[in-house]
């Protein structure tokens, strides 16, 4: 039978489809902010007894990222004693709850439509949350993928994690385009006193009041679907035979790569499984540093500042539609993932990472030139799109093909959590810093936040192209099993 000899491609096809779905949900739930945080700030700032700073406004539209370092942190601690599959089951429900109550955050305890502080709290909590679920499906979902996986195809099927998480994002862009419809964002007059800002007479007041609401609540149906589907899907084959569950690894193992090749990769598998649990620094400390290098400059880069603030960005611009422009972006952005996974196997990690560094630091450096120049948006927009693109084809989704794969199975649980916290703290500072940041002035009206803030973007990119130059192992081709040995050689040979 074509089964037992090779494998079911449709089986390995269909588990992993659903595990990407988390990846979506990651998209979704981070991007969401993008078109909701300007209709957020306007009814926050009507705030009777309290002043709803750009400070405040910055944390509140990254406070979800507080949630996301939690759950990363945590991910490993459920990983192992969960279980992959179930740790899958856990984040879908608290991308559910989180949803519900962003949408509705007075539900049970507030006057409906009354910005209050403690409603603020209330609302941050809600989206802390949600980011709790982000932080454990980002670390888990590669990990389920790279687990399941064979070798030759594993790059391409994690690498399908990140075009889920971008289309994930290209969807929430479009469904906050059609819930915002004909209406408009609002317009925050800055005074330039001791209130920062206060909403223009002008503004629509239907994106205030319910319009932000919509877009949160929207991410419930999908965190639905995805809840229910990963109840279908096996636990991965190493994690059962880390709980002595050999059998039932066998089994899925044959149905994804053939009874005969199964068994040597059980073999495989329990050989480096021997000593179930190793210390962190097993393999020294140059492969946890690696790892979490890998996380840090992914955020440093500062992707996401542009990611979550695209429709702001591209207002600055003098853009006449922002929300359109942010979905133009997006559609990038998926086309350009699409290019890493379908070149991973073929050229490797480390050449799309250095690609791309090179790339997003010429658009970096294009923007810091051009913003705010008159007759130059088109060369800023060029530039934005640039920079956006060559992150998409090399550090989005190759960060974590090599997260999912550069660690020793024994410590892999522990190791991913750390070095995808480490990624959401960074992507908390760059995130609730860009705002501020991009707003610092020398002197009355001069640019120095525009070109600052992207200038020191692309010497980041720069400086993260020369690490993967120098340290970072190429994984193309290699089995998890062979970066156990790997570590260890280097190791030994020290």
């Amino acid at each position: 039978m074509a089964q037992s000899e090779n494998g079911s491609k449709a089986y390995l096809i269909s588990i992993v489809l659903v595990a990407v779905l988390g990846g979506l949900l990651f998209g979704y739930d981070t991007a969401v902010i993008s078109g909701a945080e300007k209709g957020l700030q306007a009814f926050f700032i009507q705030g009777e007894a309290w002043d709803y700073t750009d400070m405040l406004h910055g944390f509140t539209s990254s406070s979800a990222l507080i949630g996301c370092i939690i759950g990363s942190a945590a991910s490993g601690f459920f990983a192992t004693n969960l279980g992959r599959k179930k740790s899958l089951i856990l984040a879908g429900i608290l991308f559910f709850v989180s949803a519900l109550g962003s949408m509705n955050p007075e539900f049970g305890a507030f006057d409906y439509g009354v910005p209050t502080y403690s409603l603020l709290i209330m609302f941050n909590i809600y989206r802390i949350i949600g980011g709790i679920g982000v932080g454990l499906a980002s670390a888990i979902c590669p990990m389920y993928i790279g687990e399941v996986a064979p070798s030759n195809i594993r790059g391409m099927l994690v690498s399908w994690n990140q075009f889920a998480i971008i289309f994930g994002q290209l969807v929430v862009y479009f469904v906050n385009f059609m819930i915002l419809g004909e209406h408009t964002n609002p317009i925050i007059e800055n005074i330039g006193q001791a209130v920062e800002g206060v909403v223009a007479p002008t503004s629509d007041p239907w994106t205030i009041e319910r319009g932000w609401r919509y877009m949160f609540g929207s991410e419930a149906i999908p965190a639905a679907l995805f809840t229910i589907l990963v109840c279908f899907v096996p636990e991965t084959p190493r994690y059962l035979v880390l709980v002595g569950e050999d059998k039932k690894a066998l089994g899925i193992l044959s149905r994804i790569n053939g009874a005969k090749k199964a068994q040597q990769i059980l073999e495989d598998i329990k050989q480096t499984l021997v000593v179930r649990q190793e210390k962190l620094m097993a393999y020294g400390w140059m492969c946890v540093f690696v790892g979490i290098m890998l996380s840090v400059f992914q955020q440093a880069v500062g992707i996401n500042a542009v990611l979550y603030y695209a429709p702001r960005i591209f207002g600055d611009m003098g853009m006449t539609n922002p929300m359109m422009n942010t979905v133009v972006m997006g559609v990038v952005n998926i086309t350009f993932t699409l290019v890493a996974v379908f070149t991973v196997e073929k050229w490797g990690r480390k050449p799309l990472l250095i690609w791309g560094s090179l790339g997003m630091a010429l658009g970096a450096f294009g923007v810091a030139v051009t913003f705010g120049h008159a007759g130059l948006e088109l060369v800023t927009a060029a530039s934005i799109m640039v920079y956006s693109a060559s992150f998409m084809f090399s550090w989005g989704p190759i960060t974590w093909v090599l997260i999912a794969e550069i660690f020793p199975n024994t410590i892999r649980s522990s190791a991913v959590a750390i070095a995808v916290a480490f990624q959401w703290i960074f992507n908390f500072i760059v995130s609730s810093s860009f705002v501020p940041m991009f707003n610092m002035h020398l002197t009355e009206g001069d640019d120095f936040g525009h070109w600052f803030t992207y200038g020191l973007y692309g010497i980041i990119c720069i400086v993260a192209a020369l690490f993967v130059w120098k340290l970072v192992p190429e994984t193309k081709g290699k089995t998890l099993e062979d970066m156990t040995a790997l570590w260890r050689n280097k190791t030994t040979n020290k």
